[in-house]
This record gives structure tokens, C-alpha cells and sequence, in this order.
């Protein structure tokens, strides 16, 4: 896929209160990020409040719609390219949502920004890199299985969906050598009892008449 270059999309990024320009910073002290964000909704927290990220979240279009589905989770969004969570920016500035931010990061490096403060990761339409010699770089490596593991707070949660049936068989066998529980697996998503929140991909290849895979996986 051809990245669109955005003219001036780093300091569109900048000026919005939706974008953490320094995450790094932040490590291990998000819940107070939010606390000090917005003081209102600072009132509201407990000890229930979830952090969900989404590692590679394009125009933010799912991580959105979760915001606004489930006001009680903090979510934030994890794109590599500038030109693209621009995009992202965009959209949730219309929503006055409190609940959300988005950061501009490499996935290999996460652990630089959190540190065992995460509950649910998801993974929407990754790059499958398909060559073997590229493994290292999909999202379900043993790589990033093990970056991931200081991630999490508590109990592991990892929902993936993907079109490319090679990269989920891929991921179920990672998955399972990893220590994790496959809970709910399915090939068709959209004939399931799943709850769903489409992304822009999943949308599309749907109206296509792809089928979309669903993995939830849990470690303990």
C-alpha cells in the first residue's frame, strides 16, 4: 500500500489534545495521564478502569467507535507513520471524547512506554508479511508475543482480526506456543454471535466478500 504523504501532519498531531507527543514520558503513569487530562472524568475513576491499545490503528475509525461504545475503558491508539494517525486525529476531534489518545510509535519498542498497564490488545488487519524471511516483523511473532508479556497488567488479552488466512494460522499456532488460551476462534466473524466493531478494512472486505478472522486468546 502507497503511503500518502499529509503536508504539515506533525504539527497537526502536535496541536491536538488527542495526541501524546511524548509517550515515553508517560510510561507506567497512564491512568494519571487521563486523571490530569480531564478532571471531570477523573472523579469517575475506579479500580475497574481498563487501558485497551490498538497496535497499528490507521484512520482510527474502530478505536473510536470503542471509545464511544465503552466510556468506562481508556483506549489508545498506536500508529508508526505520521501521515496516517493524522487521519485519525481528524475523525475523533468531532467526538469530544475523554476517553482516548493516540501516539505516534514503533510497535517494536513498546515496552519503552508501558509497563505492565495494559489489559487488551488488539490487533486489526497487521501486515501479514508473508515471506519467511519477514516473520520477525508480523504483529504474532514470538518477537512481539514477548515484547507484549510487560505490557499487560494482569490477565493477557489479545483480539486479532485478519482476512489472510495464512497470517491467522500463523497466529493460533504462536498464540498456543506462548502459553495462551484460544477462547473464541472463528474463520466467518460475521455470522457469529461475536460483538464487533468494524474497522475501515473490515468494511471493506466484507463488501467484497472476504471472510474475516476472529481470534480472542488469553494467558493467565
Amino acid at each position: 500500500m502507497r503511503l500518502r504523504n499529509v503536508k504539515n501532519a506533525k504539527e497537526k498531531l502536535v496541536s491536538s489534545t488527542y495526541f501524546v507527543e511524548k509517550p515515553i514520558e508517560w510510561k507506567g503513569k497512564w491512568y494519571s495521564y487521563f486523571k490530569n487530562r480531564d478532571k471531570i472524568l477523573a472523579k469517575q475513576l475506579t479500580d475497574d478502569m481498563k487501558i485497551h491499545i490498538e497496535i497499528g490503528c490507521g484512520k482510527g475509525q474502530f478505536l473510536i467507535e470503542m471509545a464511544k461504545k465503552y466510556p468506562d475503558i481508556y483506549f489508545i491508539g498506536i500508529e508508526k507513520y505520521e501521515s496516517v494517525l493524522v487521519r485519525a486525529i481528524e475523525k475523533v476531534e468531532n467526538e469530544k471524547l475523554e476517553n482516548i489518545a493516540f501516539i505516534c510509535f514503533d510497535a517494536l519498542a513498546l515496552d519503552k512506554v508501558f509497563d505492565h498497564e495494559i489489559d487488551t490488545i488488539y490487533l486489526n488487519f497487521s501486515d501479514p508479511w508473508p515471506k519467511n524471511r519477514h516473520e520477525k516483523r508480523r504483529l504474532t511473532s514470538p518477537l512481539f508475543l514477548n515484547i507484549y508479556e510487560n505490557l499487560f497488567q494482569y490477565e493477557k488479552t489479545i483480539i486479532q482480526k485478519t482476512d489472510n488466512i495464512l497470517l491467522f494460522a500463523y497466529s493460533l499456532e504462536q498464540f498456543s506456543k506462548a502459553g495462551y488460551i484460544l477462547e473464541k476462534i472463528s474463520l466467518d466473524s460475521a455470522n457469529t454471535d461475536i460483538e464487533n466493531v468494524e474497522t475501515e478494512y473490515e468494511q471493506k472486505f466484507k463488501k467484497l466478500g472476504y471472510k474475516i478472522n476472529y481470534a480472542q486468546v488469553i494467558k493467565k
